[in-house]
């Protein structure tokens, strides 16, 4: 009963496991709530990216909320801002929100590769012209 009136005065409750990964209950309000501040968002990025302020105010904006992108060249900023989108809709629609973590991840990722330009050098270098064999599709892991 002390969770359900913590629910309705916080509308989320922390619970720490010992032998499990930690759960947040929320209502279906709250969650629902969080749901429309995802489709809001999405919608507005995507807008904000058609229009020709937008397509120059948000490479401006972006390294204030990922300071890493200062690494990426302009070709590599749109094709982030457009994975960006298409994740941020699938979490609002889908609730899908891995693929929005994996987008962030995979693109910090690729531009600490670029920041540092022995690492670059080291991972664009021309390999020798030897044939190494079919390249198999990795497993599926999930």
């Amino acid at each position: 009963m002390r969770v359900a009136e913590t629910l309705d005065r916080m509308q989320r409750v922390h619970i720490t496991r010992r032998a499990g990964e930690d759960l947040h209950l929320t209502t279906a309000r709250h969650d629902q709530q969080r749901e429309e501040t995802a489709d809001i968002t999405a919608r507005l990025l995507a807008a904000l990216v058609r229009s020709g302020a937008g397509e120059r105010a948000i490479p401006r904006a972006l390294p204030s909320v990922f300071p890493w992108v200062r690494h990426l060249s302009a070709d590599e900023l749109k094709e982030f801002v457009a994975e960006l989108i298409d994740a941020t809709y699938d979490a609002a629609q889908l609730d899908v929100h891995a693929h929005l973590h994996r987008v962030v991840v995979e693109w910090r990722a690729t531009a600490r590769v670029l920041a540092d330009p022995e690492l670059t050098a080291q991972l664009t270098r021309r390999l020798p012209d030897e044939d190494h064999g079919e390249v198999t599709a990795p497993k599926d892991t999930r």
